[in-house]
This record gives structure tokens, sequence and C-alpha cells, in this order.
């Protein structure tokens, strides 16, 4: 009965999983091994003592099992499956071959720490120690393996030198401490967008600017006005001054502004040549108009490998969390500290940072327990509310949509008719809005307003939704992870709805029939050059954008702030209690980014406009969360902010590229300003200036696009494909089997603790029976 009992419970531990394996079941499997293992233990025969441990055991009765049970396994799937863990466990390698070297290492180094030496030289002599099993390796492999070594120390030294210079390394670590690691991710994505720009700016100076600034264009001279002609078009366009007021330009972009290095119309469709003394004089020519078109190629597919290559990362990171999600208090409390701090506001800085760890831990727990014990009327109710806040959500978006196109047509039809008045009248504005030299009148100011109206209202829009949004997203009950991605779904879909309703806009304005394209002398058009056009506009937003969020940081939050931190009414603290909440934050600069990559091909400029915004945007954030903001009931995680940072972006990028792709392929260009006057599209240069190229070269490309190539590279892709799917499937077996050998060498230890208790145990029962026996004899000895 014991043993068919046994075998019974041995089958059901199996299937149950190693992990679930208690010391009951190795006492059982191993009956009367006690005494041999007693016999071992006062030999202290550890080869002996080795082959009684479980995963010894374990490993010598699978292999058993499997040969005995190989011709079942063929007849039966079933079989096949419930020993395939058996299989594996065979395929274990044997760690206790090592046990020896290990322990005389160990001895070694036990000796070291005992020398009563300094510590830099127990250091050097424990490297030596540990290094001394690789230099078994001779000749180019010893090479090899000391170069690899220095190179790892270089990137230590040269990765610790960098982080000592890191931007904003201090404010960090202060924002860290008092908000946790999901809002200091925030800022850090916030750096890598500065960085993300200044390189693109590098881009745009070095193949734009520059070559813009120092090399001298050829003038060519208008004797009859043509309307198609692009050297009279252009002529009456640069010749034509607009500045009224120099303050006013500024902030539209329009008058001296529209001439300057900031916009399209100004760079030139000439081919430029010129002389280099180092080569002997030798012509050089510089294509400004092939320059134009590739430097947004450039920096876009740029832009796309960084953010693929960061998104990669932060989801290893989200994977690695997700792996060790077991352990993750035991990480945090015993794992968690630097012992590199040695003042008291860096370890209070530090001490905070753990403790918001731990709450957005215990918070997801929270969440979890709550979702487990929802009844099935609770559930109904939470996805009726779901719904009603959703077709709520759709209301205000179409709304918004509306209001943009309302606001967006009444203040294109208030421009027209100004327009249209001072066409008239030539040199004669409007009585209310004339004005003496540069002053700027109350009339002046109401006209700049009507113009930045549609920009007001996206802004104000942007603001105000988000809010909206985040009071909504609390009725749902969502767990912090999916609030704040909904939350931000809604916001990139409200924000980029608006976007795309301003563009259709300027779209039907720039593709209608009747616009006049080419204007005569002191006549002007807003779309002769409807690419500048377009550049003023996404500059207005942008600047409107920037200018409403130092607004409502320093004006009406801050005081908002103040009032609710030295008050004592209940009332002002609810008012002036702000969160920071993190989806608005994110939306905020992702917004502005997606602008800079949609308007660079209109206003080359926009990036390092963005890296100057970037700066100023870090500090306006950063008093927004240390002064204006306390901490989020809302904890949010470091990995899990990442890569939702980078799909947004990704998202942003692809819809910012969309319409300049389709204006680059489908629109015709103006044909009195920028590079590409004179044709039909811009694509149409392109490929006039690819058939202008040698015979090879456009025989490999055409190749490219043939069956001939697509067919095997399809092919390739997909063994590819596979061979990384298999290799995949391959650690996922390994990290399995090195779990396996984990549990059993914890078992091991349980083993060899409970044997040697029991041989304690043992060992005191007959030393007492000797005892008793001593004193037995020594009775009867002092009786006789």
């Amino acid at each position: 009965m014991s043993g068919g009992n046994s075998k019974n419970k041995s089958r059901s531990k199996k299937q149950e999983g190693w992990e679930e394996a208690g010391g009951e079941f190795y006492q059982e499997l191993y009956p009367g091994g006690e005494g041999e293992l007693f016999e071992n233990l006062q030999r202290a025969d550890a080869a002996k003592l080795a082959t009684l441990l479980p995963s010894k055991q374990a490993r010598n009765t699978t292999t058993v099992k499997r040969v005995r049970s190989q011709n079942e396994r063929r007849q039966s799937t079933y079989a096949r499956t419930t020993h395939s863990r058996d299989v594996h466990l065979s395929m274990l390698p044997d760690l206790s071959e090592n046990l020896s070297n290990e322990e005389r290492t160990w001895e070694e180094i036990m000796q070291i720490k005992a020398m009563p030496v300094p510590m830099n030289q127990k250091r050097e002599i424990k490297a030596k120690l540990q290094n001394a099993t690789k230099l078994r390796l001779q000749g180019l492999e010893q090479l090899q393996w000391r170069q690899r070594k220095v190179w790892h120390q270089f990137r230590i030294r040269f990765g610790e030198i960098v982080g000592k210079f890191e931007l904003w390394q201090s404010a960090l670590r202060e924002i860290e401490g008092k908000f946790g690691t999901g809002v200091v991710s925030f800022f850090l994505f916030l750096r890598w967008l500065l960085l993300l720009n200044l390189s693109i700016s590098l881009f745009v100076i070095l193949f734009l600017i520059l070559p813009k600034v120092l090399l001298v264009e050829v003038d060519f001279e208008c004797v009859d006005f043509v309307d198609n002609s692009t050297v009279c078009c252009s002529q009456v366009y640069f010749q034509r001054n607009l500045t009224d007021n120099v303050v006013l330009d500024l902030i539209q972009g329009t008058g001296w502004m529209e001439k300057t290095i900031l916009f399209y119309g100004v760079y030139s469709n000439q081919v430029h040549s010129y002389f280099v003394k180092a080569f002997g004089d030798a012509e050089m020519f510089y294509n400004m108009p092939l320059a134009y078109i590739l430097v947004p190629i450039s920096w876009a597919l740029f832009s796309l490998i960084a953010i693929v290559k960061t998104a990669a990362r932060g989801f290893k990171e989200r994977l690695v969390e997700s792996e060790g999600q077991f352990y993750m208090y035991c990480n945090l409390v015993f794992g968690g500290w630097d012992f590199c701090i040695h003042n008291d506001k860096s370890a209070k800085i530090k001490h905070k940072a753990l403790f918001n760890e731990i709450k957005g831990c215990l918070e997801e727990e929270r969440y979890k327990e709550e979702k487990q014990m929802r009844t099935r009327e609770s559930q109904i109710l939470m996805h009726l509310k779901r719904f009603l806040i959703n077709i709520l959500v759709l209301i205000i978006l179409i709304a918004s949509g509306v209001l943009i196109y309302v606001v967006f047509n009444y203040s294109t039809r208030f421009e027209d008719s100004v327009q249209n008045f001072m066409l008239v009248n030539h040199t004669e504005a409007l009585p209310l809005m004339q004005f003496k030299g540069n002053s700027y009148s109350f009339s002046q100011l109401h006209n700049t307003l009507l113009e930045f109206l549609p920009y007001i209202a996206i802004v104000v829009l942007n603001i105000i939704l988000p809010e909206v949004f985040g009071y909504l997203i609390k009725f749902e009950t969502y767990t912090p992870a999916n609030a704040i991605v909904i939350t931000v779904l809604r916001t990139v879909l409200m924000r980029l709805s608006s976007l795309a309703v301003l563009l259709s806009q300027i779209y039907l304005q720039v593709t209608n029939p009747d616009r006049i394209k080419c204007s005569p002398e002191n006549e002007e058009y807003r779309f002769e050059c409807w690419e500048t056009y377009v550049g003023q506009q996404l500059y207005k937003l942008i600047l409107t954008d920037f200018v409403l969020q130092f607004v409502m940081t320093f004006l009406i939050n801050f005081p908002r702030a103040m009032l609710a931190r030295h008050s004592d009414s209940r009332f002002l603290k609810v008012i002036g209690t702000q969160d920071f909440y993190l989806p608005k934050h994110v939306l905020d600069i992702v917004y502005i980014q997606t602008i800079i990559w949609m308007g660079s091909f209109f206003c080359p400029f926009l990036p390092i406009i963005g890296t100057i915004f970037c700066i100023l945007i870090f500090y306006i954030k950063k008093f927004t969360c240390l002064i204006n903001c306390t901490p989020s009931p809302i904890v949010y995680r470091a990995s899990r902010s990442k890569s939702l940072f980078m799909s947004v972006l990704l998202l942003g990028f692809m819809i910012s590229i969309l319409p300049v792709a389709y204006s680059i392929a489908e629109i015709e260009p103006s044909i009195t300003c920028g590079p590409f006057r004179g044709f039909e599209t811009v694509w149409g240069f392109v490929i006039e200036t690819f058939e202008g190229f040698p015979f090879l070269i456009r025989e490999i490309v055409f190749l490219l696009g043939t069956s001939t190539f697509a067919v095997p590279a399809f092919a390739i892709l997909l063994f590819l494909l596979y061979y990384y799917w298999a290799v995949a499937a391959a650690n996922r077996h390994m990290v399995e089997v090195l779990k396996n050998q984990l549990v059993l060498e914890g078992h091991d230890k349980q083993f060899l603790l409970n044997r040697l208790s029991a041989f304690i145990r043992q060992h005191q029962k007959r030393c007492e029976r000797r005892n008793r026996s001593d004193e037995d004899s020594s009775v009867q000895h002092s009786y006789r």
C-alpha cells in the first residue's frame, strides 16, 4: 500500500510541476537511503554523497524511464506529452562536476580576505585569481580575449565619465525622488527629443542653411513679364516689400521674416558652382534642389531608426520587468538602494524614489484584487459606464473638429476681406487699421488675434480636453497602465483630428483652381508661395502652443498652487490642487514634435526652433512638476511609460510624414519661389534627376523593383524570420530548463539539510545512549 501510495503521489507531484515538489516527495521517492547516507557522511566520501542528491536520482530515474517507455511513446502521443518534462530534465547539465574547483576558488578567496595586506593588494590578487582560468587561451584567442577585456573596461570608464556630464542630471534626480521613476521618464523622454531635434538641426544647418548663406546665386533679369515665367514671378515676389511692423512680422512669420532662411521660399533652384583651391581650383557643384529633397529624407530615416531602436530597448526593459515580477519587492527592498550615496539630501531623494516605486507595485496589486472581487452585476454596470463615456468622448471630438472648422473659416474670410480692400485701395488700408510707423494700435491687436484665432482655439482645446478626459477616465475603473493608454489615445485622436481639420482647410485653399499663382507688381496674395504659407501656419501654431503653455504655467497654475498651499479654505484647495497628469504633458511635447516633423519641409528652420523650445519646455515642465503640482495618486511605472511614449511618438511621426509625402507627390510647387519652381511636382524633379544618373545605377535600382529581386528577397526574409523564431523558441526552452535546474539545486540543498539534521539527531541519540551506557557501567563498577 505504501509503495502504491508513493507512486501515486510521485505521479501527481510530477504533473503539478517541479516547483511544487516538496521534501516529502523525495523522502518517499528515495526510501532507505538514510543508512547509506550516514555511512557516506561518516566516511566523508563526497563522490558517493553526490550520487544521492535529488538531481542525480531524478536524472537517473528519468533516463531509465525514458528507455523503458520508448515503445509506449511511439504508440501514444499522450505519453509523449506526460514524459516531456522528464526528457527535458535528462538534458540538464551536471553542475556538481565543478564543485571541487568552486570550493578551491572559494577557499583561496577566503585566504585572500584573511591576509594582513591593504585592500588594493587584495583586489589585485583576487583579480589575478579570477583571471587565471582565462590565461589558458593561447595565441590569437588570448589576444582577442585581452582586446575584449580592454574594450569592456574602456566602455565602463567612458560611460562613467559621460554620466557625470549628463544634461539636467541633478534636476532629474530631484524629480525622481519626489515623483517616482514614471514621471522622471517623461523628462528623460524630453531630453531624448532635444537630442533628436539637435541632430535634425545639424542636417539642416550643414546641407541647407550654410550652402544658402555661403554660395552665391546667379541673378536672372526679367525682360517682359509672363504669367508662368519662373524668373519674372520670382523677381516680383522677392522685390516686394511688405514689412509694416517688425514685431508683428516676427510673430506671424510674414514680411521680412518671409524672405529669410526660415522658410521654403528663399531657397534657390540653381546648381551652384564653386572652385576649391586645395584641389587645384577644381570646379565643384552643389545641387540645392537635390539637397533640399535629400535632407528631409535623411532626417526622416534617422528619426525612424532612433524611435524604433529606443522603442525596442524599452520593450526589452518591459519584458525583463515582466519576467521578474515575482521578485520585484525583493529586488526593490534588498537591491534597490544605491550605496554610493554619501549625503543626506541624496539619501532622502533615493528613499522617496524607492517609496514611489513600491507604491506603484502595490497600486497595481490593489487593482488586480478589485478586478477579481467584481460580481456579474458590477461588471455589467462597469461596461455600461464605459460605453456611455466613449459615446461622450466621441461627441466631444466631433464638436471640437466642427469648432476648429468654423473658427478657421471665419478667420480666413476676415483676412480675405482685408486683403481685397487693400488691393482695391492699393496703398491705404482700412481706417481702423491705420498706424503710424511701428506703433501697435488696438485695431492691429484685433486683427492679429483674429488671424491667430484658429491656432488659439486648437491650443485651448488641447489644454482643456485632456483634463476632461482625465476626469472621465476615473469612472471607468481601468488599471493605471490601461488608463494612461486609453487617455493618451483619446488625446492623440483629438489633437490629430484638430490638426487634420486645419490641414484640410489649407489644402482646399492651396488646390483651388482659381488661386492666383503669380501676381503682378504691387499686388500680393497669400498663396503665391503656398509652401511658405503652410510653413507660416505651422510656425504660428507651435509658437501659440508654447506661449499658452508659458501663460498657463506661470500666470494661471502658479497662483492657483499658491492659493491652495497657503489657504485654509477647502474650496480654494480643491481648485488649486494640481496633479502632474502624465498623459497630458506627454501629448504636449509629442504634439510639438509632430508639428516640427510636419513643418520642417516647409520651414527648414523649425527643428532649430524646436530645439530651443525643448530646452525652455524642460524648465517650464520642471517648474510645473516641482512647484505647481503634488504627487499624483496614480503612480506610473518607468518601463511602461517609456514604451508608451515611443509608441505615441511613432504614431505622430507616421501621421506627420503622410501630408508631406502627399504634397511632394501630388501638389504642384509654386512658380514664384522654392527649389522646385517650374516642375509639375517635387517627385517629378526626383525622377528627372534619377534619369541623369549613370546607366548602371539606374539598372540596379530598376532591378530592385522587379520580381527577380523581390521573390528571392522575400524568401530570404522568411527564412531569416523562421531562423530567429527558432532561436527564440530554443532560448525559451533553455530558460525553462535552467529554471528546472535551479529548482533541483534548491531541492538538493533541502535534501542535504534534512538529511544532515536527521544525521545530527541520530548522532545526538547515539551520544546520549553512549553516555547512558557509560553511566550504567560506572554505576555497576562502583557498586562492585
